[in-house]
């Protein structure tokens, strides 16, 4: 009996590290009509332009069950606000200079590179197995300024959650994005809160915040600037699991910037689809959409480093 007690122990202890982990979902005809009556009925800011718009959906590394929801979910905003046509791409040619030119913004979908190099526009170009190593770290560094290029010239960008890694060893391109992935608890209850609940792009979640199962994000690199306008945050004494000690009191999960003349969005939310089922996470994203594209104007100034 005294054998079996610390067995039954370790199975309850790893039972309760999971038990917040959700099982991917099938993506149904009946998911899809629940999204489908989720999704806003029409765009905050109205008689616009159609816009164009890049949803990259490649992953080369982790790959989040959740690419093939959002791809869907994107699909049927664009088609109920009927102002977004919207393409999905997976290859590198996608960030070829010219076929970027044809998009007022792209949406990165969870496209995590693989590590150590976190590099994605190079693990897209090794996929060519007649290129040199050497080859790929010359293209890859194009590419990216190609489309660092782009962003700047008033290109739009919108960060899915695990995509906020797909260049997380370059400085440069964190500070475009406004942090880089440093690293995340386990799958948990976060209760996310509004840094001004009376601004534009939050205005979906009434005051209320928005509480879903998500790994709790933690950033680095150029995060630390604080070169952005905050959205939403979590309270860092509520994470459990945490690596590290931190100083800072929130961390936040959402915000805006600029780059040059262009538009930057990130949401961390979410890593399972079952955040989705929530009108007010959708609107989120519309907006977030309708900014990037430049037709949402809202307060976008950076906080700094000394707030």
């Amino acid at each position: 009996m005294q054998k079996i007690i610390p067995s039954f122990l370790m199975l309850l202890f790893i039972s309760t590290l999971t038990a917040q982990s959700l099982e991917p979902i099938k993506i149904s005809d009946e998911w899809l009509a629940k999204i489908e009556k989720l999704a806003p009925s029409e765009p905050t800011i109205k008689n616009v332009t159609k816009k164009k718009i890049l949803v990259f959906s490649k992953a080369t590394g982790f790959d989040h069950w959740t690419i093939p929801h959002n791809v869907e979910l994107l699909k049927i905003i664009a088609k109920k606000s009927n102002i977004f046509d919207v393409h999905i791409g997976y290859d590198i040619e996608q960030f070829d200079k010219k076929n970027l030119e044809k998009y007022d913004a792209v949406i990165l979908n969870n496209s995590n590179p693989s590590g150590p190099d976190r590099d994605l526009f190079a693990d897209l170009l090794k996929q060519n197995t007649t290129i040199s190593y050497a080859e790929v770290k010359t293209q890859a560094a194009v590419y990216e300024k190609n489309f660092m290029d782009y962003i700047a010239k008033g290109g739009g960008l919108m960060i899915m959650h695990g995509a906020i890694t797909i260049q997380n060893n370059s400085m440069p391109f964190s500070k475009l994005t406004g942090g880089s992935f440093d690293y995340h608890p386990k799958q948990q209850e976060i209760h996310l809160k509004e840094v001004d609940p009376n601004h534009p792009m939050v205005k979906a979640f009434k005051g209320k915040g928005f509480t879903h199962i998500d790994e709790p994000y933690f950033f680095k690199n150029a995060y630390f600037d604080y070169n952005f306008r905050p959205l939403l945050y979590m309270e860092v004494d509520k994470i459990e699991g945490q690596k590290k000690e931190v100083a800072e009191k929130i961390i936040y999960t959402a915000w805006i910037k600029r780059y040059g003349k262009g538009r930057v969005f990130y949401s961390s939310p979410s890593h399972n689809a079952q955040s989705l089922d929530s009108s007010e996470l959708l609107q989120f994203f519309l907006d977030g959409m309708q900014y990037v594209v430049g037709d949402l104007k809202c307060d976008d100034s950076p906080i700094g480093k000394s707030k």
